[in-house]
C-alpha cells in the first residue's frame, strides 16, 4: 500500500465513479481499476461496491476512507510546514467575516493583502458568526472574525475590541432626532423592530440583556442584512445594528444610528485562527493582515468600537 492508491481511493469515494475519478486524476481507468483490485487483495475486504451508476465505499471502505483522508491530510500538513520554514506565507487562505461586517471589510482587506501578503490568495466566505464559529473549528475556514466567540479545542484566537449596537431608524423618522435611547424604550416604539432570528448572536446578545433588564425583546426576524437595511429605509421598521453594519446607508443619510443607553448592548469581536488549517504561517499572517485593517477602521473612526489595548503587529493569542 502507499500514498498513491489512498488518493486513488479517496478520489474514487468522493467521484462515487471509477471513470469520473480517473478524468479528475488524469489516469487511465483500467489503471485506476487494477489499483482498486490491489488493494483491496491487499486489504483482503472490498472496498468498493459497484453498481450501475457507479461505486459506493462498502462499510468497511467508509470506515477505510476516513483513515486515508486522516493520512492524506497530514501528508499535506507536513509538505506545508517544510515549505513554510523557508517561504513567504502563499497559497489559498479562506477567511470568513460576518454578514454585519462583510460589507465594510473586504475592500480594506483585499488592498492591505496586496500590499502585504502578495502571495496568498484570499477566499472570502460570509455567513453568520455560528456557522463561522463550527467552520473555524473543524478547518473548513482558516481564518475568521467572530463575535462573542467562545473557546474552543481547535483554534486561537486574539480579542480585537468591544462594539456597542445601536437603534438605527430611517432618517425621515421623528425618532432620529434623539441623542439616545434607553434600552427598555427600543421595544416600545411605534416603529416595529427586525433582527436577525436565532441562533444569529446579535439576537442573543440582545435577549440575554432584556432577560437580565426585565425587558422583552420583541422583534421580527429576518436573515438578511439587506433586507433588514430595505425595511428600515423604506420607513416600515427600526433595527439594532452596529453602526459599521449599516455605515454606507447612513453616510447617504437614508438612515441615523442612535446610541442605546442603561444599558448599552454590546459584543466582543476576536480574529480567531483554526489550528486545523492545512496553511499554518500563511493563516497566521492573513490574521495580522486583518487585525491591522481592524484596527486602522476603528482608529479612523470608520469602524464605530473600542479596542483592546494589544500590539497589533505581534497579538498575544489565547487557546483554548
Amino acid at each position: 500500500m502507499d500514498l498513491r492508491q489512498l488518493r486513488y481511493f479517496a478520489q474514487i469515494a468522493e467521484s462515487g465513479n471509477v471513470s469520473r475519478a480517473a478524468e479528475v486524476l488524469r489516469i487511465a481507468q483500467p489503471s485506476l481499476s487494477q489499483q482498486m483490485r490491489n488493494l483491496e487483495e491487499e486489504l483482503g475486504i472490498e472496498l468498493l461496491f459497484r453498481h450501475a451508476r457507479g461505486v459506493t465505499p462498502t462499510e468497511l471502505g467508509l470506515k477505510f476512507y476516513e483513515h486515508a483522508r486522516r493520512i492524506l491530510q497530514e501528508v499535506e500538513r507536513a509538505k506545508e510546514s517544510v515549505r513554510s520554514q523557508s517561504t513567504s506565507p502563499s497559497g489559498r487562505i479562506s477567511v470568513g467575516l460576518p454578514t454585519s461586517a462583510c460589507r465594510g471589510l473586504s475592500l480594506p482587506l483585499h488592498r492591505a493583502m496586496a500590499m502585504a501578503l502578495p502571495n496568498i490568495t484570499l477566499h472570502i466566505v460570509e455567513a453568520m458568526s455560528g456557522t463561522l464559529d463550527e467552520w473555524i473549528q473543524s478547518g473548513r475556514l482558516d481564518v475568521a472574525l467572530l463575535y462573542d466567540h467562545k473557546a474552543f479545542e481547535h483554534v486561537a484566537w486574539t480579542e480585537m475590541m468591544v462594539e456597542a449596537l445601536m437603534f438605527v431608524v430611517p432618517a425621515a423618522h421623528p425618532l432620529a432626532a434623539r441623542r439616545d435611547i434607553k434600552f427598555e424604550q427600543v421595544f416600545k416604539q411605534e416603529l416595529p423592530v427586525v433582527l436577525p432570528g436565532r441562533p444569529n448572536v446579535l439576537r442573543v446578545v440582545i435577549e440575554q440583556l432584556g432577560a437580565r433588564n426585565d425587558v422583552t425583546p420583541v422583534a421580527t426576524d429576518c436573515e438578511s442584512l439587506p433586507a433588514i437595511a430595505e425595511l428600515v429605509r423604506a420607513q416600515a421598521f427600526a433595527t439594532v445594528m452596529p453602526h459599521f453594519a449599516l455605515a454606507a446607508e447612513i453616510e447617504r443619510g437614508e438612515m441615523v444610528a442612535i446610541p442605546i443607553v442603561d444599558p448599552t448592548p454590546s459584543w466582543r469581536l476576536s480574529v480567531v485562527v483554526s489550528q486545523r488549517t492545512l496553511n499554518a504561517r500563511g493563516s497566521e499572517a492573513v490574521a495580522e493582515v486583518l487585525a491591522s485593517v481592524i484596527g486602522d477602521l476603528v482608529e479612523r473612526s470608520i469602524w464605530r468600537a473600542r479596542l483592546k489595548p494589544t500590539d497589533r503587529t505581534a497579538p498575544a493569542r489565547s487557546r483554548a
